[in-house]
């Protein structure tokens, strides 16, 4: 087999890069139907086709690019990932999915010719959320999953109505059915890991069983404020020893729980929020996440449960908004299975591992028998200019989908 080369990886993770790239401080601005975002799009429609792929978009945005394969029965193998970024991001969150993708099936048809079934790649519109108060767009939109009706008034940081935003890129709402994934029999994404397990555990590439559950919370205390001089320790409804000891008891109970179990505390905000006063309210976050539906669900109930105790030794009123509840999605074992032969086949020191982060594969494994391929971030860093991976990682990587698309497609 050959082998797509580093330099062909370099060459399209930079081209890609130039719509939307801020600078090496400010990194990537590529924000769902923003000139930048249609700009990348229709670029790479061009160059599916000047690789001899047929093309498509569908009615919002969403873009395919497939080597039609011998048998139009037979169906069709997907891979891709999404083409937005966050705001101030890396080159490769997303973008790599599709690059890789592209890659692998335009040396598989050079390689071996016309596959059996058909070879897609899919740029899907967007899954950030950056924008627009909304994750997922593209991928709940290839399988009908989208509201539209709760769209329309749904605007951005400037007041640019989503409906608007779209339109001025030449899309629009999908009426009817999305048959842009019709017939596709099998879903692989390709991703970079944005944490630190495979580096650290010195792997090459993780073969992904499965995407966490995730709860987040907004929780708000009301206690007392009151003049820190006057008001004795003993009389105090303090806030903040409330916060500190629900933060300091859950996160030693999370680490005694161990991997996966993940418990982040987060935005934080106090008032009066000043030097002299004992603080009398405030809200923080909190997000708990979990391979095991059951097991997140009995944790964190457990941990609002001790929230709920501390608050009333202390006196002091809580409330609780459990306002995200996603439940766990696990990768196909078949998939799965394809995977792990691929990477035994290239020669590949692969981890079996799970994805702590939301990812498209998470929508479309409902539907489609899936899987995820991720490679090293250097130092778990992603969200950010600094995301970097080896070219020679992600070499390898490329390697392991192009092995597992042959196996599905030929």
């Amino acid at each position: 087999m050959m082998s797509v080369t580093t330099q062909e990886i370099s060459e399209i993770v930079d081209w890609l890069a130039q719509y939307g790239y801020q600078g090496e401080d400010q990194g990537m601005i590529r924000l769902l139907y923003t000139p930048e975002w249609l700009a990348a799009q229709n670029a790479l429609k061009e160059r599916f086709e000047q690789a001899g792929m047929t093309t498509e978009f569908d009615a919002v945005g969403n873009l395919k690019g497939t080597f039609v394969g011998s048998d139009p029965a037979a169906g069709a193998v997907a891979s891709g990932s999404h083409v937005d970024t966050v705001v101030n991001g890396g080159k490769l969150d997303g973008a790599l999915g599709i690059e890789a993708a592209f890659l692998a099936m335009k040396d598989l048809v050079a390689t071996h010719g016309q596959p059996k079934k058909s070879l897609s790649v899919v740029s899907m519109a967007e899954e950030e959320g950056s924008r627009f108060p909304y994750v997922f767009w593209g991928s709940k939109s290839l399988f009908d999953l989208e509201d539209s009706s709760q769209m329309a008034n749904v605007q951005d940081n400037d007041g640019v109505k989503f409906v608007d935003a779209m339109r001025s890129c030449g899309f629009d709402f999908r009426e009817g059915h999305n048959t842009l994934m019709d017939g596709v029999t099998n879903w692989l994404e390709f991703h970079i890991e944005q944490g630190n397990t495979l580096e650290m555990e010195g792997k090459q590439v993780g073969i992904v069983h499965g995407i966490v559950g995730q709860r987040r919370y907004d929780i708000r205390l009301v206690g007392e404020a009151n003049h820190a001089g006057t008001t004795m320790m003993r009389y105090r409804h303090d806030v903040v020893e409330a916060y500190a000891r629900i933060v300091s008891q859950s996160i030693a109970k999370a680490k005694a729980e161990g991997d996966p179990l993940v418990l982040t505390f987060g935005k934080v905000e106090v008032k009066p929020n000043v030097v002299n006063v004992v603080p009398g309210e405030m809200t923080f976050t909190m997000d708990c996440r979990h391979t095991d539906k059951d097991f997140l669900v009995r944790f964190s109930d457990g941990i609002v449960s001790d929230m709920r105790a501390i608050c009333k030794e202390m006196g002091i009123e809580i409330e609780v908004d459990n306002w995200m509840d996603e439940d766990p999605v696990p990768m196909d074992d078949d998939m799965t299975a394809v995977i792990q032969k691929a990477c035994q086949d290239c020669g590949l020191n692969a981890l079996d591992m799970h994805s702590g982060a939301g990812h498209d594969s998470q929508i479309i494994a409902k539907h489609i028998p899936s899987g995820m391929i991720f490679v090293p971030s250097i130092k778990g860093v992603s969200h950010n200019p600094a995301e970097a991976t080896k070219v020679e990682d992600i070499k390898e990587g490329i390697d392991a989908l192009e092995a597992a698309l042959y196996a599905l497609a030929y």
